[in-house]
Parts: structure tokens; C-alpha cells; sequence
């Protein structure tokens, strides 16, 4: 434990020598005021360097995120999604740097502790202060959050995936990610300032703030849109394949690995809580896995309704239920805690994915089973299992309340908002769906004139 917590005089001068390179290629904005700042300390070093390393690990779920949702949509929208979801974190990051970031964190309160605005843009400046107490400078916190903004708009994606208008998704996406989304997290993770923050709301990693927000976001779309052609005959859901488990089942991993930036980086320093939040991330991973493979074999519950089948789609979103699931809470969960959260939530990602089936809504990749219904119960959940607050662990009541407050208000805010802005998108760019020609040929052609595999046959439509 002493290694984990200590850093040997040898590491920290060869970690000062990569930070240093880097410094000099402006990452941390340091060159403009070198003349005026004191020599680097190795906390300020350490901490900054961490949150860079899980900022990128958070930037490449984009890679995940982009895998899942084209495996288990068809070989004809597979330009599409790949294209959403890598120009979405471009878009996001733009709209967040432009005004999200400010409103989110550095705006004045125009109704304290609910509504943020004033100014654009951030400050990147780097004081002497942070340096010497190894502090975030403005640009790595920056780059951290603005990773997790791109998160929330990529989870719409998914919901809305195979029939909505590429221009439309553009333009809804960069309004969430600027204004929608940081107002909501200003509440939550204004440290002190945010109504949810001074009542007592926990969600550390963002099972609800980047999670549900997005997952309720992306619903309302997908009501609007109505279900693709072929999905509901007489009434029932039928089962329509991904045309690639392979990549599907690589983004899966990914966004498991990514996942070691998004929890652990929400300490925001370099702590000997970071490898027990890795742990805990670990075993919700693993008990999503265990129980969505267990729960996909029950009658009824697998995409081609298979009694006795494992399913590997099921086995996929049980994986990424779990990792929503212990998010909210992951620092103060114990082990056994964590792993059974995880259980659960796999378990509710495959009644979840039937529930909304027979609710005659189409989320082509169970992406509201998973961000929406497991954000909430993960949320929920440290009201339930937090070591310090949680009911069960003789807490009593009182942080439960709290929780269900926040998943409350997050959730009717960001459905209204969503209902509105999805409407106007629609009304003023010529409505939000393809038309019935372009969805029967595919997305690529109709929308990008292009496709993923040229010198392949189409799959069946």
C-alpha cells in the first residue's frame, strides 16, 4: 500500500521530465507566464498529469461508444453512426469551450444555486497558487469535463440511431452540450454552490448528471421519431440484428477501460482513493456481466425471445449497466457493495430492454436500459449502500431522499427541455426523420451518399 500512496524521489523526477516536455508544448498553458510562476511542485505535477491521462481515456469511450452503436445497428446505417459519434464529441467540445464550461462552472448566478450565465469562453491562466498547493490548472479541468459532456451527447445517439436526420442531430446535440447539460450540472457539481450539492445529492461520477441526462434526452427523441419500419408488426417488437458483434463486443471493452478515466478521474488528483475507485468500477463491470448473461437466458427476455440462450448483446449492456450503475457512488461503496449493485443493474438492463420494447419505443441498442434505467438505480443506490449515509449500512433514510430529489428534478428538467428543443430542431429545420426511401436504403446512402463496406453485398434490409 505504501508504493501506491508513495512517490519514490526517482519516479517523481522522471515523471517531472515527461510533464515538463509536455508543459513546453503548451499543454498546460504554463509558457506565456513562466517569468512569474515558481518552480513546479511534484503534487502539481502528479495531479495534473492524472487528470490528463483520465481525461484521454474518457475522450477515446467516444471509440466505444461509436463500436457499440454500429455493431448492433445494421450494415446499411453504419456510415451514420460512426459519423455522429465522432463529429458529436467535436461539436461538443466546441459548444462547451464556447459557453458550456463557463455556465457550468465560472458564471455568475442568475437564480443561485439553479440558473448560471455571463461570458463566454474560460480563463486558462495559471496562477502561483495552484502550483504551490497542486492544484487543477483551468485547461486539464477543462479538457477533463468537457470529455464528460461529450459523453451525454454521444448517449443520444444511440436512442435515435438508424432514422433521424444527421443535420438535426448536429444542431440538438450542440444545444445540449452548451446550454442544457451544464446548466443541470451546475446543481449537482458546482462543489458548494449548486442547490443538489448544499442539500446533500451524491452523484460522484455521473450516473445522473451525464448518464440519465443523456439517456432522457435521447427517449424524448426517440418518442418523437417514432419506432423504425419493421420493428413493431401487429403490434409486437421484432427483433432486428446488429450487423457486427465483433466491433460491438471491442467497444464494449473499451468503454470499460475508458471507464478507468471517467471514475477514478473524479477524485480530480492523484490519491490513494484512485485505485480503491478502480477496484469498485472493476466488480460493477463484473457483476453487469455475470447477471446479464444469467437474466438474457430467461424465457422471453433475449432479442429473438430464445428461452435457455446466453445472449452476447445482453451480456454487452449488462456490462455497461453495471459500470452506470456504480458509478454515482463508486468512492464510497464497499467491494461487496459495488459488485452487487452491478448484479442488479445487469439484471435490470435485460427487463428494462422488454419493458421498453413492449412500451412500442425503438432504442435500436437498449441505451435507456442502460444510461437511463441504470443511471437512475445507481443513483438511488447510494442512498442505499453509501458506507457512510446509506440505509442499509444503518444510515437511515435521509440520503435516500436526498437521491430521489435529485433523480426527480434532473429527470423533469431534462425531459421538458428536451421536448422543447427537439420540437423547435424539428420545426425549423424541415422536421427530424428521413424519409421512408432513405430509411429503407440505409443512412449512408440516403444521408451521406457513401457506405461502410463498398465491396460487400447489402445485408438483408
Amino acid at each position: 500500500m505504501s508504493r501506491i500512496r508513495v512517490f519514490s524521489s526517482q519516479r517523481l523526477l522522471w515523471l517531472a521530465c515527461v510533464l515538463a516536455a509536455l508543459f513546453g508544448l503548451g499543454l498546460f498553458n504554463l509558457s506565456a507566464h513562466a517569468a512569474e510562476l515558481p518552480e513546479l511542485t511534484p503534487a502539481f505535477l502528479a495531479n495534473n498529469f492524472f487528470l490528463f491521462i483520465c481525461a484521454v481515456l474518457v475522450i477515446f469511450m467516444n471509440a466505444g461508444f461509436a463500436m457499440v452503436e454500429a455493431g448492433m445497428c445494421r450494415q446499411k446505417n453504419a456510415v451514420n453512426i460512426l459519423f455522429k459519434n465522432l463529429l458529436v464529441f467535436g461539436i461538443a467540445v466546441t459548444a462547451y469551450w464556447f459557453i458550456g464550461y463557463k455556465i457550468m462552472y465560472n458564471a455568475d448566478w442568475v437564480i443561485p444555486g439553479w440558473l448560471k450565465f455571463g461570458g463566454l469562453f474560460f480563463d486558462p491562466t495559471v496562477t502561483p497558487e495552484m502550483i504551490t498547493e497542486g492544484k487543477l490548472v483551468p485547461s486539464v479541468d477543462f479538457l477533463f469535463q468537457a470529455a464528460f459532456a461529450g459523453t451525454s451527447a454521444t448517449i443520444v445517439s444511440g436512442l435515435v440511431a438508424e432514422r433521424i436526420k444527421f443535420p438535426q442531430f448536429v444542431v440538438f446535440s450542440l444545444v445540449l452540450v452548451a446550454i442544457i447539460y451544464p446548466i443541470l450540472g451546475s446543481w449537482q457539481w458546482n462543489v458548494g454552490e449548486g442547490w443538489l450539492n448544499k442539500l446533500g445529492f451524491i452523484d460522484f461520477a455521473g450516473s445522473t448528471v451525464v448518464h440519465s441526462v443523456g439517456a432522457w434526452a435521447g427517449i424524448v427523441g426517440a418518442i418523437m421519431l417514432g419506432p423504425r419500419i419493421g420493428k413493431f408488426v401487429g403490434g409486437k417488437p421484432q427483433a432486428i440484428p446488429g450487423h457486427n458483434l465483433a466491433i460491438a463486443t471491442l467497444g464494449c471493452l473499451i468503454l470499460w477501460i475508458g471507464w478507468y478515466g471517467f471514475n477514478p478521474g473524479s477524485w480530480l488528483s492523484m490519491a490513494p482513493e484512485v485505485p480503491y475507485i478502480a477496484v469498485t468500477t472493476t466488480l460493477g463491470a463484473a457483476g453487469g456481466a455475470i447477471s446479464g448473461t444469467l437474466a438474457s437466458q430467461l424465457p422471453g427476455k433475449g432479442p429473438d425471445k430464445r428461452p435457455g440462450k446466453p445472449d452476447l448483446t445482453m451480456t454487452i449492456n449488462g456490462i455497461l449497466g453495471g459500470l452506470v450503475g456504480v458509478t454515482a457512488g463508486c468512492d464510497g461503496y464497499s467491494m461487496v457493495s459495488a459488485w452487487v449493485i452491478g448484479f442488479f443493474s445487469g439484471i435490470l438492463v435485460v427487463f428494462a430492454v422488454a419493458f421498453i420494447d413492449n412500451m412500442k419505443i425503438d432504442d435500436p441498442v437498449g441505451a435507456f436500459s442502460v444510461h437511463g434505467v441504470c443511471g437512475i438505480f445507481g443513483t438511488l443506490a447510494v442512498g442505499l449502500f453509501n458506507k457512510d449515509k446509506g440505509l442499509l449500512t444503518g444510515h437511515g433514510f435521509a440520503q435516500l431522499g436526498h437521491q430521489f430529489v435529485g433523480v426527480f428534478a434532473f429527470a423533469i428538467v431534462a425531459i421538458i427541455s428536451s421536448v422543447i428543443l427537439w420540437w423547435l430542431v424539428g420545426a425549423l429545420f424541415g422536421g427530424l426523420r428521413v424519409t421512408e426511401e432513405e430509411e429503407i436504403i440505409g443512412l449512408d446512402l440516403g444521408e451521406h451518399g457513401m457506405e461502410a463496406y463498398p465491396d460487400f453485398a447489402p445485408a438483408a434490409k
